[in-house]
């Protein structure tokens, strides 16, 4: 059986272990990765082996030896490298040290569309769907994302609350708030944890506690090597940008799009009559009169106590 290719710090591991059978130029390449990794990652074969001064058939055939398959499996092994090892500033400097400040925004999207394309053809559908059962079987659902993943837990949280009965956006101001909030989780719930590098340990550790009360356990991370799914049932993998100060997560939220359009294509009906019940309430209770900007005629006018006023 191959060895996994994307474990945090096997491709040094490997590099070690296999050093002192390497040939000359070979040790030349293991050198250059050990010490600049972060540059290495966006090297071709043949760019790599002209900076170190061997053959792109010699650059393959390191990798080869390191127990990849090819060349694509070590860049791999060091994309996960990097995404564990640099910091927010590393990070910033070596992307906008690839590209000029008029090439950012097309640079910038064309990377967001190229995660979702990553993650479309390597997504589980046996775990997206398993997902969904999952969540409709559950008694209570539990939706827990810290730092920079705390946009996506809200939400999903906020959509599954049009769909599902019992939903608790898990908030995150401390450790013991979160296992306080988590005392009552059993084998009739669900919790889905959200969670992309660098991972956060508080995520992990509710996710563990509701583990070990029987709870099923939904992630929704990078990577199957991530520490997320150390208590999953269901891992649902999203690629995330590994290499800016600006965590990439449009590819998850695309990912939570589709989660959120299946359940309501399970439930459609009870979705309908709570949007039916919804639109009645707002209206009876001005919930959309007084702070939305309405657009009439091609101007925009704000509706303020009851008076129209025109955008200007």
């Amino acid at each position: 059986m191959e060895p996994t290719e994307n474990t945090t710090n096997e491709l040094i591991a490997r590099i070690e272990s296999k050093y002192s059978k390497l040939s000359k130029g070979q040790k030349r390449l293991a050198d250059y990765v050990r010490q600049n990794y972060d540059k290495a990652v966006f090297l071709t074969a043949a760019r790599l082996g002209e900076i170190v001064g061997v053959s792109e058939s010699t650059v393959v055939r390191f990798a080869t030896q390191l127990g990849y398959k090819g060349y694509p499996g070590f860049q791999k092994a060091l994309e996960e490298l990097v995404r564990n090892k640099l910091n927010s500033i590393q990070r910033m400097e070596v992307t906008y040290g690839r590209i000029s400040q008029s090439e950012i925004l097309e640079t910038v999207l064309h990377s967001d569309i190229e995660k979702i394309k990553q993650t479309l053809s390597a997504i589980d559908h046996k775990a997206f769907n398993l997902a969904i059962d999952t969540i409709l079987g559950a008694e209570k659902i539990y939706v827990i994302g810290i730092r920079s993943c705390a946009p996506l837990a809200s939400f999903l949280s906020f959509y599954l609350n049009l769909v599902c009965q019992d939903v608790t956006a898990v908030t995150t101001n401390s450790s013991s708030e979160i296992f306080e909030q988590l005392i009552r989780i059993n084998e009739k719930d669900v919790i889905i944890g959200i969670s992309f590098p660098r991972y956060s340990m508080r995520t992990l550790k509710a996710l563990e506690f509701a583990s070990n009360r029987k709870a099923k356990v939904i992630t929704l991370t990078d990577s199957v090597h991530s520490p997320m799914n150390l208590y999953s049932s269901c891992n649902l993998i999203a690629r995330s940008d590994m290499a800016s100060i600006v965590d990439s997560l449009v590819a998850p939220l695309s990912v939570i799009n589709a989660l959120i359009v299946a359940l309501c294509m399970k439930k459609q009906d009870e979705v309908v009559s709570t949007l039916e019940t919804l639109e009645k309430i707002w209206g009876e209770y001005q919930v959309y009169s007084g702070d939305e900007l309405n657009p009439v005629s091609g101007t925009v006018s704000v509706e303020n106590d009851g008076k129209d006023t025109e955008g200007r």
